[in-house]
């Protein structure tokens, strides 16, 4: 077996080598990471069948973050409330390779079930912090909704309540988003994620798969 860390939305590989295995979904002929975590190759069991990738969830509660996040730090965030200005998110995982946070990516085994008081930190993303150009032209509301996953950068330590988060930058943006159907959706564009099952787009700041 071979492993490598991947984001919810970041293609793995074609139906026409592989077949999708659990933690995993099949978008145009290829198979997407449906989780956080690390993917997996199985080997075929036989000559006339494909070796399997997937990405499983290890079966444990979601782990406290022992550390703090820092400037630069890189975080997924859980967004929790979306106003006109501003959004209030939650941080789920520090993914900063340079942090010293033990936290594995395959402990955070379901993003709906962890709850706000789960978690330590929340952050605020300002609307002037969301991309590097036409700042003024933003709508937050079709840029992330409530309960999208984003990955982000902490720009400021903030205040005894919040940190700040910023996501310009071609890598940050929506990793994980349900569609208004309550569907899982997968990235179109940089700016349009599509429902899986329906195909109807909504507007989205998506990042860019790594």
């Amino acid at each position: 077996m071979t492993s490598s860390p991947v984001v919810p939305g970041q293609i793995l590989a074609s139906t026409s080598s592989y077949i999708p295995g659990p933690g995993t979904h099949v978008y145009e002929n290829n198979i997407l990471a449906s989780i956080l975590g690390q993917s997996l190759i199985s080997p075929a069991p036989n000559k006339s069948s494909k070796p399997t990738i997937s990405v499983p969830r290890r079966a444990t509660a979601i782990a406290s973050i022992s550390s703090l996040p820092r400037v630069g730090s890189a975080v997924l965030c859980r967004v929790t409330r979306v106003r006109q200005r501003e959004l209030s998110a939650s941080i789920l995982s520090i993914i900063d390779p340079s942090s010293s946070v033990s936290i594995s990516a395959n402990e955070i085994i379901s993003y709906s079930q962890v709850t706000d008081d789960e978690l330590q930190f929340q952050c605020i993303l300002r609307r002037e912090d969301i991309r590097t150009h036409e700042k003024d032209k933003i709508v937050i509301n079709e840029m992330y909704r409530v309960g999208d996953i984003i990955r982000a950068t902490v720009i400021s330590l903030g205040d005894e309540r919040n940190y700040y988060i910023s996501t310009a930058g071609n890598e940050f943006g929506v990793v994980v988003a349900t569609s208004e159907a309550g569907n899982a959706m997968v990235p179109a564009s940089w700016k349009e994620m599509k429902d899986a099952v329906t195909g109807k787009g909504e507007s989205r700041k998506v990042a860019k798969p790594s």
